[in-house]
């Protein structure tokens, strides 16, 4: 019988030290000491310690080098010796970060899953520890020294006399066998290719201890990478590497030839006959190698049943240093922890289900901690009862035992187990960091945020380039210079029907590539895309209709304008006016992106439903009557006043032409009419024209999405995965145009003006414009009334975008520069507006698309745990090598011009769709939609109610509805105010939630964050002074002066332990 109590743990806080002497370092080691000896009912009730503050002050102790806790490969291996007296340890499960056990058939290795273990064995687990031999920093170079040492701890009785210390020493020192050699065939059936095409460079295979098969085989796959000309070895572990390199091709061949048949014939094989066995063979063990991290260490558990045993041998060993094992484990890395569990026959069960609790706890990262810088035995025990304090109980009833848990996609992290008084993640969360980082803070010095950004990113200008030699960013630019083409030339298109041709196609891509290369090379953000957006031609029509109804110049107007707008911009640069943006919070930064994004969906869209104009579509044919629809070209019955105008100016004789053999283009060029059955409005019915293009635009989209995904799928190796995913846009480019190429059916093209041609009609010398030309001089000055909303434009339009792309969920490491970022385009502002060239600023979806193209995750994960996100390659060559071609594209129009639009359309289509992803908004807004059972489990959703959690998001919603509103009407130039207008309509919200529901929901603003800080260190005091010295809920149930309390906790598991398990010394 057991008494248990069951509550919930409060934090630890810090215990106040007014009231308390001073004691010397040795009394307070002593006293640590005292408090983790166990006693035989538990731990002393003097201590009024938990488990997990104990722990914690084990993880406090210094670290030397021998204590610094690795990451650990745990492998698990059980014998039976009445198997036979060949019987060999058989390696029955491992653990990298999660279990793999070896299935019943033993010829595979399971999926990866969470273990889940008996509360029965970890107790008897913890008695064994308790009872058993505890060896720390114990110094052995084989297992014969250290089965020795594990043998002489063992007491001298009846029962386990010489004869049979004899026998368990010949037991422990037996072979391991491990899944991965096959006994009766080196191969299975299939080899699969995935298997045959993995590659290992490691050179620390090359220390794989032992002879036969394993160490041949390694050593002519290693010499095999050493002898290509693309290995490149960190260092040599052997000798005869480095001449190896100097040797030329055949040398090398015939080098490599020679090692492949001496491990064949160490194997007892026929090279030709089995070197595709050998490969196969050879290349689990190394893909699997790949996946442990540099520097990890081994723990081996050993656990089996022996039929002359009487009494259980138990025995936890850590070796410093940590040895290289032979044959002991299934790769070859040093083994730093061995724990051994030898019992009389008829438990094997039981005996693996402890085996396997030792294995599975070894891999939690604090017990891990604790094991490498225990001082005794109790200390051990002491991780063992932290970690049942943490463990989560299923009713044996409500779930199946037999069921594998999936890996999670995302761990928790262990701080707050390992630090005392670590917050939850709801606190911690409640904790804000910085919204604005120390690029914001204003100096108070003309140009002083500006130097500090030149200063902050000079030291990374080399790397920016270094760093951008890599696949992932040939793939990124290739996808982007396809992207970027389309809207700077449909862009010149708009702009030159809106300004009568003074700017066109050819002056935005040159100015496109002029700005793009310049702030590429210094930017502080580089990953910041530049282009052309929506409010800047809307102002520029204005512009233009406003000059040509006062028959004032265009391009000489413009430029005064554009040169006051970057003197303002200067002056914002100037006066740290950028620290601003340290009130846009994501309330403001999700409703401008989620605008951006469905502004590319509803265009992609749009633009596709033109093209039903342009090939028009028969709807109520029939087919019957098919062979009697036709389409003809005729003469206009009635012909307007400007056809005949068009016919004298041209001096067309209307008799003299055979209107029925004109072609399309040249029927419309006359002002013909379309005539007949199979006519439309504006020429003959195409409906193949029209749905093939549909086909390309929604296939592109799909087909993108696809490869995008492609790296978390089941198939191919990882490096394939990898590089599809990485080139996913640009090879469904290339397999549309192939395909449409094949299909011939003639959808619109990607037109690329093909030379530089001047299209302005006011153009000075070399380009440049006079800023008053043939102007009044007043138009100088009246040029900063536009100039000063053309300025709001550029600066919300920058910087709302650099902050989206400076997120920390980014997890940048170069630093950005917002005063750097607005210099570069204030002076490339003024130098397109001298030029007559477009103006153009950060474009927030081509920016989000190019961070999205540049995540990088960790390359070592282990099985069954998805991959971490580690952070964006930061460079400036993608950018770079996107505006540079951009500015060569006329060269390359005979290539450009079999890119179909609408497969540009389906781009722009899966550009905006992936920008939404991650945008909190959108999944607030399905949540409208979803009852509460099904909502997944946002964090927001803990702490803030759900009525606030709808109010935060229609307020946004109506926000985003008007601003939708305003970018498609007449006022569109006054859409940077209204987006200036979101900062004030988050201030005023303030009013309407608490600043802790704020804090999950949205950022606070600057002010507020050092009010809620303030506060909440105030809590934090007074909290302390009211709890100091308890750290559990007990406590306020009056409970403080019970000491069996502590005692009663800890369940005795001495007493109901089924192993008979004699009480052993333990040594350092």
């Amino acid at each position: 019988h057991r008494t248990l109590y069951v509550g919930a743990r409060m934090p630890p806080v810090r215990q106040s030290h007014r009231h308390h002497r001073r004691h010397s370092q040795k009394h307070r080691k002593g006293e640590r000491e005292r408090d983790s000896a166990p006693t035989e009912q538990g731990y002393h009730c003097k201590s009024h310690r938990s488990p997990s503050q104990r722990v914690q002050v084990i993880l406090r102790t210094q670290e030397d080098e021998e204590h610094v806790p690795r990451h650990l490969f745990s492998e698990l291996d059980e014998i039976c010796v009445k198997e036979g007296p060949d019987a060999e340890w058989k390696e029955t499960a491992r653990w990298l970060k999660f279990e793999e056990d070896v299935e019943d058939g033993g010829e595979r290795w399971s999926k990866p899953y969470v273990g889940t273990l008996s509360l029965h064995s970890l107790s008897e687990l913890r008695s064994c520890i308790s009872k058993g031999t505890v060896l720390l920093d114990i110094c052995a170079n084989s297992m014969e020294e250290i089965a020795d040492m594990v043998l002489a701890q063992q007491e001298q009785s009846t029962e386990f006399d010489e004869h049979r210390r004899a026998q368990v020493r010949e037991v422990l020192l037996r072979k391991h066998h491990h899944q991965n050699e096959k006994t009766n065939n080196l191969l299975p059936v299939v080899c699969s290719f995935a298997d045959v095409s993995e590659r290992q460079s490691d050179l620390h295979l090359l220390y794989k201890p032992g002879e036969g098969f394993c160490r041949a085989l390694l050593l002519l796959v290693h010499l095999s990478e050493c002898l290509s000309f693309s290995y490149q070895p960190k260092q040599s572990p052997l000798v005869l590497l480095p001449p190896l390199r100097k040797l030329k091709m055949g040398a090398r061949f015939a080098l490599a030839n020679l090692a492949a048949e001496c491990a064949a014939e160490r194997c007892g094989l026929c090279f030709w006959g089995n070197w595709l066995k050998i490969t196969c063979r050879a290349q689990a063990e190394l893909s699997f190698l790949k996946k442990i991290p540099n520097g990890a260490e081994a723990s081996n558990v050993l656990v089996g049943e022996l039929d002359f045993l009487h009494q259980p041998i138990v025995a936890f060993v850590r070796l410093s240093p940590a040895v290289l094992l032979s044959g002991m484990t299934e790769v070859p890395i040093p083994t730093r922890f061995l724990f051994v569990l030898l019992g009389p026959e008829g438990k094997a069960h039981q005996y693996h289900e402890i085996g396997r609790s030792m294995a599975t706890i070894m891999t939690d990262e604090v017990f891990r901690d604790v094991a490498y810088k225990a001082k005794n035995g109790a200390d051990l025990v002491a991780g063992i009862d932290e970690f049942l304090d943490q463990v989560t109980v299923l009713p044996p009833g409500e779930w199946d035992p037999s069921i594998r848990i999936e890996p999670p996609k995302n761990v928790p992290s262990q701080e707050k187990r390992k630090m005392p008084g670590a917050l939850d993640d709801s606190a911690s969360h409640s904790t804000l960091e910085k919204h604005s980082g120390p690029e914001l803070q204003r100096t108070g010095r003309l140009f002083g945020g500006l130097t500090l950004d030149v200063k902050r990113k000079a030291p990374w200008f080399w790397s920016d380039f270094r760093d951008g030699l890599s696949l992932q960013c040939l793939a990124s630019f290739l996808f982007l210079y396809c992207a970027c083409m389309s809207p700077v030339i449909t862009f010149g298109g708009l702009l030159g029907e809106a300004t009568d041709g003074h700017i066109s196609a050819m002056e935005s891509l040159l100015g496109a590539s002029m700005a793009g290369v310049v702030y590429s090379l210094f930017a502080g953000q580089p990953l910041t895309i530049l282009g052309s957006t929506g409010p800047v031609l809307v102002f520029e029509k204005i512009l233009y209709k406003f000059c040509k109804e006062y028959t004032l110049s265009y391009l000489s107007l413009r430029a005064c304008v554009g040169l006051w707008t970057a003197f303002l911009c200067i002056v914002l640069v100037a006066t740290d006016a950028s620290c601003l943006v340290g009130y846009v919070t994501r309330f403001t930064e999700e409703a401008f992106a989620s605008l951006i994004c469905i502004i590319f969906i509803y265009e992609a869209l749009e633009k596709l439903s033109h093209l039903r104009d342009t090939y028009p579509v028969h709807m109520h044919s029939k087919l019957d009557f098919l062979t009697s629809y036709y389409c003809k070209c005729e003469a206009p019955t009635h012909p307007s006043n400007e056809t005949l105008r068009f016919w004298e100016s041209n001096k067309i004789n209307v008799s003299g032409i055979a209107w029925e053999n004109l072609t399309v283009t040249e029927c419309r060029y006359l002002h013909g009419e379309f005539q007949g059955p199979a006519c439309g409005r504006d020429g003959p019915y195409t409906p193949d024209v029209f749905f093939w293009c549909c086909i390309l635009f929604f296939a592109t989209f799909a087909l993108s999405s696809f490869l995008k995904k492609f790296k978390t799928s089941r198939y191919f190796p990882t490096r394939v995965r990898s590089a599809v995913s990485d080139f996913a846009v640009f090879l469904t480019i290339v397999i549309m145009v192939l395909l449409d190429f094949v299909v011939g059916i003639p959808s619109p093209k990607l037109h690329v003006p093909h030379a530089f041609k001047v299209m302005g009609l006011s153009r000075g010398a070399w380009w440049f414009i006079n800023p008053i030309g043939p102007n009044p001089w007043w138009t100088v000055l009246a040029a900063l009334i536009p100039a000063l909303l053309c300025t709001i434009l550029i600066f919300m339009d920058q910087q709302i975008s650099a902050v989206i792309v400076n997120r920390k969920e980014h997890k940048l490491k170069k630093g950005c520069g917002y005063h750097l970022d607005l210099f570069m385009v204030a002076v490339m502002l003024g130098v397109c507006s001298v030029m007559g060239l477009p103006w153009f600023v950060a474009a927030t979806v081509l920016s989000i698309t190019h961070v999205n193209s540049l995540k990088v995750e960790s390359d070592c994960s282990a099985p069954g745990e998805q991959p971490k996100f580690l952070g964006i390659r930061e460079q400036r060559v993608t950018g770079l090598l996107i505006f540079v071609l951009m500015g060569c594209s006329v060269f390359f129009t005979s290539v450009l011009k079999f890119i179909p639009m609408p497969v540009l359309y389906g781009v722009f289509l899966y550009m905006g769709v992936s920008s939404l992803r991650g945008i909190q908004f959108f999944d607030r807004l399905k949540l409208f939609l979803m009852p509460a059972k099904h909502q997944p489990d946002f964090i927001y959703l803990r702490h803030v109610p759900l009525r606030k959690v709808h109010f935060f998001t229609v307020i946004q919603l109506i926000c985003l509805v008007l601003l939708w509103t305003i970018k498609v009407s007449r006022a569109a130039i006054i859409f940077p105010m209204m987006v200036l207008a979101l900062v004030f309509v988050r201030k005023a919200m303030d009013f309407c939630f608490s600043k802790r529901e704020l804090s999950f929901l949205d950022d606070l603003m600057p002010e507020r964050r050092k009010k809620l800080d303030d506060a909440r260190n105030e809590a934090g005091e007074e909290e302390g002074v009211r709890l100091a010295g308890s750290s559990w809920l007990d406590i306020s149930l009056g409970l403080l002066d019970c000491p069996f309390l502590l005692h009663s906790v800890q369940p005795d598991v001495g007493k109901t332990s089924d192993l008979d398990i004699p009480k052993q010394s333990s040594d350092r």
